[in-house]
């Protein structure tokens, strides 16, 4: 056992699989856990030191630590939560009929943890276990735990996989915690003290989003795969040498590269070839619902960029890109063009610098697509960048800047609306662009 020097007296309402996990990982690193459960058979299989059910290693974790005295259950009561540092909460979230999520149990056990709660001497800190949509905790918070100033909250996904939990719990792969208060955030991180690797702790909302983040990731990576593998079979190739050549590139395909918030994509590569992709498909009667949504996907994205930038005050816009992405002079198929084109539709006034667009060294099908989407192109664009700042009452960032352009543009003073990431308050003068 590798227990930790900061133990804590841990509550854990629920003992489905992530509780009944949790309860016993907790107690094997050294902490004193008591489980709480309105199923009968699954407290009584823990007092009676067995696992309420079947996943590999966990009745041996629970024999010995209930044996042990680091792990009990029962029913909850003022005495119990008295003494406890931490109230984890394991409940499920099941699906509604229209797919939002029923927090009717995650109610009923702050509920009755409200209503057992006596004066305390130290703070308890509620942590949320159970998969909750951002903004849940400080409802909770802010609702059935208003009249309580003692009560912090904490959420702290998990990532345990049935038939793998216990390994999942005691080598994991990811740590999340957030909470309303740095303190409570650490309190929880400090549970996790004696496991490998280190505790990501983040805002309460990016706790709570990244739980779905990660899901919806794992289940689009499937999707793909199998997309990919059914039409790689159709076409004669082999699907299993496919996928694992492409995972063997670890610098763009299994890495953090593309996954980053930003604009939307463009290009003579990307549009092309899932066009092409779906074409085929389509021609062999396949049908890749995911990979025909990738475009529709990226013009929505392209969608919402036109419509923020049409928010925008002041006729006179100025762009600071053109290209597709920044280091090339390729205009084909750029989200930029797109978005210019409809601005002056809608009558604005558009100035655009890019540090690579030459038009007098622009040609072939490169020259043919800017030309036939902006025919006048070469009254919109300037020399410089203070050409460009002296002709725009707004400015739009559409590739990222070299650090010091940025800090020049950053110290323009005019408001900046930069596309190349996400931000909560998209328009501000972004200091933080050098």
């Amino acid at each position: 056992m590798n227990e930790i020097s900061n133990r804590q007296n841990v509550i854990v309402m629920g003992l489905g699989y992530v509780g009944c996990v949790s309860s016993a990982c907790l107690a094997e690193i050294g902490h004193t856990v008591f489980g709480v459960d309105r199923d009968a058979h699954k407290v009584q299989s823990i007092r009676a030191a067995l696992s309420p059910f079947y996943e590999a290693g966990l009745g041996d974790l629970i024999r010995k630590n209930v044996t042990g005295g680091r792990l009990r259950a029962g029913t909850l009561d003022e005495k119990v939560l008295g003494e406890a540092d931490v109230v984890m909460l394991c409940v499920g979230t099941p699906s509604q009929a229209n797919g939002n999520i029923d927090l009717s149990h995650l109610r009923r056990v702050c509920d009755d943890i409200s209503s057992l709660l006596l004066p305390r001497t130290k703070r308890l800190v509620v942590t949320v276990r159970s998969t909750v949509f951002p903004g849940t905790c400080e409802t909770l918070l802010e609702t059935i735990f208003a009249h309580r100033n003692d009560v912090d909250i904490v959420s702290n996904p998990e990532f345990l996989r049935e038939g793998t939990a216990v390994k999942d719990f005691m080598e994991p792969s990811l740590l999340v915690v957030g909470g309303n208060t740095e303190a409570a955030a650490q309190q929880i991180a400090n549970l996790y003290a004696g496991l490998p690797g280190d505790v990501s702790i983040v805002s309460l909302r990016t706790a709570e989003m990244i739980k779905y983040a990660c899901n919806a990731f794992h289940a689009v990576k499937i999707g793909f795969a199998n997309e990919i593998g059914s039409l790689a079979f159709n076409l004669g190739v082999d699907p299993e040498q496919v996928m694992e050549t492409v995972c063997r590139d670890t610098k763009l395909n299994i890495s953090p590269a593309y996954l980053k918030p930003g604009f939307a994509f463009g290009g003579s590569c990307l549009p092309k070839d899932l066009r092409a992709l779906t074409f085929r498909a389509s021609r062999l009667d396949i049908k890749l619902p995911m990979l025909e949504s990738v475009l529709r996907s990226n013009e929505e994205h392209l969608g919402r960029s036109i419509r923020e930038v049409l928010a925008l005050s002041g006729k006179r816009i100025g762009f600071f890109g053109l290209a597709f992405k920044e280091g090339t002079d390729d205009l084909r198929e750029s989200p930029v063009i797109a978005i210019v084109e409809h601005l002056i539709g809608k009558g604005r006034d558009i100035r655009i610098f890019d540090p690579h667009i030459q038009l007098e060294d622009i040609y072939g099908s490169n020259l043919n697509f800017v030309v036939s989407a902006l025919p006048h192109i070469g009254k919109l664009l300037v020399k410089n960048v203070d050409h460009l700042l002296s002709s725009c009452d707004t400015l739009v960032i559409a590739q990222k800047p070299l650090a010091t352009v940025g800090a020049q543009l950053a110290g323009s003073g005019l408001p900046i609306l930069d596309l190349t990431r996400i931000s909560a308050n998209p328009l501000s003068s972004v200091a933080d662009l050098a």
